[in-house]
């Protein structure tokens, strides 16, 4: 449970280790939690709730029910393995049929080919920051925020990515959310949430990401306290895999996102709502809702490691070259989705925030690059200016380069980097991004390039690169060069 350090809490500006905090959470987090990815974890919110040296007695403890949940194949190989066992007040079966609702218009789950409604970029996209809609508007919850920008595959061949973003200003009353297609990864940006998991709570905040597996259920609250107008973030969607630490290699045993460091809910149960309860279930990209009187957020206890959890990105442990040569982004990986292709993952999720550059006779902005990856990349908080890589660039907002376009900054503090004097410097100060990369190459929605009304930029403006002109052909050196091959 989170209490005031001794320091100013503002990480922002350093990282989690300067407040000098006794606590594994932030001061407005008011919950406990499990800690260490990939574990086997169990919790009771009764002592006394989880059966021992069995799964599934005759008669559960205080008359509960085991519920089996899996998260992979009965006979998948031990290390790959997810499930869990719930012991409920009721088991989750209990309910009306399901009945077609109306579907979000904005979210999209079938990205196979390009149409009217999906549409190939070969070049780089801006968006300004998505709109938060007020209240007096429309009500929108999390069921109704989320909005879809562009993907690769579809989750009904258990293959692929989708790219959301979320805008909501209201809380969800006595309804649940289960996403059947695949695992969200949530990136918070504005407003702190409060999601309630079958197997307990996540509060959320900007600088902290959840993951949310396929198949649990869970409610989105919105903190009011901090967040007076509404909530904002981004939602990756991933279909067929699971997101793994990356191998750390020669780094040895620790960097990076270390394990500890991940946090997973223990168990609590609804004891205050009342009337029946509404589960929208989103499968294939459609909702379809069922009723039932019961809480769905009442298992006393539970067990296994197909567990939602979270992560504070300003606990990772950034590494860098100490000599010489920028180092490419993976480094900054804290976590990845395989593909089907073991050299080229689904998605590696990556940041950038506050931390030292110390290369020597180096250009130490990211080179030019052309990348068999594509790059989207978010501004959790920081300056609203990009730095020389599109229009726009500000917190709230998203830019993307497909794979194989040319790209880099232009600025003139950038190419003003290949003549100062290199000393060791802060990069990254008061701002924190967060980069995918994926191999495949996106299809966007119509609400990405028209709807959405943010959209500011379909490319960068050609003059942006009249910063880097032609020096080889002005050089003496190489002119004298070429004059003696007869070249020049």
């Amino acid at each position: 449970m989170g209490e005031a350090p001794s320091l100013s809490f503002d990480t922002r500006t350093f990282h989690w280790t300067d407040a000098k905090s006794k606590v594994i959470t932030r001061p407005q987090d008011p919950y406990n939690y499990l800690q260490g990815f990939g574990n086997e974890h169990q919790s009771e919110f009764l002592p006394g709730a989880l059966p021992i040296g069995q799964n599934s007695p005759q008669i559960c403890p205080f008359g509960l029910y085991a519920e089996q949940v899996t998260g992979t194949s009965f006979a998948a190989s031990r290390s790959h393995s997810m499930r869990n066992f719930l012991y409920r007040r009721r088991p989750a079966c209990v309910h009306s049929t399901y009945q077609k609702i109306p579907d979000n218009p904005t979210i999209e789950s079938s990205f196979l080919n390009p149409s009217k409604d999906l549409h190939s970029i070969p070049s780089q996209l801006s968006w300004s920051p998505f709109k938060i809609p007020a209240k007096e508007v429309a009500v929108i919850d999390f069921t109704k925020g989320i909005h879809t920008l562009g993907g690769s595959g579809q989750p009904n061949v258990r293959e692929g990515i989708a790219y959301h973003i979320f805008t909501i200003n209201s809380s969800m009353q006595n309804t649940a959310f289960v996403n059947t297609d695949g695992d969200f990864l949530i990136v918070a940006q504005e407003g702190h949430l409060d999601i309630f998991t079958e197997l307990g709570h996540i509060y959320l905040q900007p600088s902290e990401i959840c993951v949310i597996q396929q198949g649990l259920r869970f409610k989105v609250d919105i903190v009011e306290k901090y967040s007076p107008s509404g909530a904002r973030g981004y939602i990756i969607e991933t279909w067929g895999t699971k997101w793994e630490l990356p191998e750390l290699g020669p780094l040895g045993g620790f960097g990076l996102a270390n394990p500890r460091d991940f946090l997973f809910p223990t168990a609590d149960i609804d004891t205050s709502s009342s009337g029946p309860w509404k589960i929208v279930s989103k499968q294939e990209g459609r909702y379809y809702a069922i009723s039932q009187d019961q809480t769905p957020f009442d298992v006393v206890a539970w067990h296994g490691n197909y567990i939602p959890y979270k992560y504070d990105l300003t606990k990772f442990v950034y590494h860098n070259t100490v000599s010489v040569d920028h180092t490419d982004p993976s480094i900054n990986t804290v976590l990845t989705a395989k593909s089907r292709d073991l050299h080229a993952p689904l998605c590696d999720f990556l940041i950038f925030g506050p931390r030292w550059d110390v290369a020597q006779n180096t250009f130490r902005p990211p080179y030019f690059h052309r990348n068999c990856a594509s790059e989207f990349l978010a501004r959790i908080y920081g300056p609203e200016v990009a730095g020389g890589r599109s229009e726009v660039f500000a917190p709230g907002g998203a830019s993307y380069e497909a794979g194989f376009t040319p790209h880099g900054n232009a600025d003139q503090r950038t190419i003003g980097a290949m003549h100062v004097d290199l000393k060791p410097m802060r990069v990254g100060e008061n701002q924190l991004t967060f980069m995918l990369e994926s191999c495949r190459s996106l299809l966007f929605t119509n609400w990405a390039l028209n709807d959405s009304g943010v959209l500011v930029a379909e490319d960068i403006p050609a003059s942006t690169w009249d910063t880097v002109p032609d020096r080889f052909g002005e050089n003496e050196e190489a002119i004298k060069f070429l004059k003696a091959m007869n070249r020049a």
